[in-house]
């Protein structure tokens, strides 16, 4: 009886994904894998009485293992959050002085933040062609810190915004800064 006493108790840990946002234009651009890491991201959320949407973690190599997939795929399908207005970055990702990595901390846009009374809901502005700003952490030394400089490959096709010692990098859409090119 004890044993089937604590079944009993057990509670399932689940998600509530919400047709009114999969029937957006912003979902149905999405790729598969994107819609496959939405609810994954969305497991992170503690509900309405332990509010911790701006501070959720999850990094791209975990979502790679819970979803079954590559690392780069993986990334790729945070982008595409991004881009639609599902995922904003609170904080970008480091590497600590001890070496500890910490993952980049977002905001579901869907669900309100501490002491908000609702979501921003990007994603139901979100048009084709009218990405939203994606911020990305480098990972190398673009700025040349330390006396070594390594160029920084970036798709120029996508809005970048990369944080901390790194520039800005919007698209010219929708009135947004022109990128800049170069490493100054």
């Amino acid at each position: 009886m004890g044993r089937d006493r604590k079944n009993e108790l057990r509670t399932d840990h689940y998600t509530m994904m919400v047709r009114n946002l999969m029937q957006t234009e912003a979902w149905r651009a999405l790729g598969s894998i994107a819609q496959t890491l939405y609810p994954w991201i969305r497991l992170e959320w503690r509900g309405k009485n332990a509010n911790n949407n701006g501070k959720l973690r999850l990094s791209v190599r975990q979502a790679a293992a819970l979803m079954g997939c590559g690392k780069n795929a993986s990334a790729q399908a945070f982008i595409d959050l991004q881009k639609k207005g599902f995922l904003v970055v609170t904080e970008a990702a480091t590497l600590g002085i001890s070496g500890e990595a910490k993952s980049s901390a977002y905001e579901l846009t869907e669900i309100s933040l501490p002491n908000n009374l609702s979501g921003r809901k990007l994603y139901h502005s979100w048009r084709e062609g009218g990405d939203f700003p994606v911020i990305k952490t480098l990972t190398n030394n673009p700025t040349g810190r330390n006396g070594k400089i390594k160029p920084c490959p970036r798709n120029q096709d996508s809005p970048v915004i990369e944080i901390g010692m790194f520039k800005q990098n919007l698209s010219p859409e929708a009135g947004r800064p022109v990128p800049r090119r170069g490493t100054k």
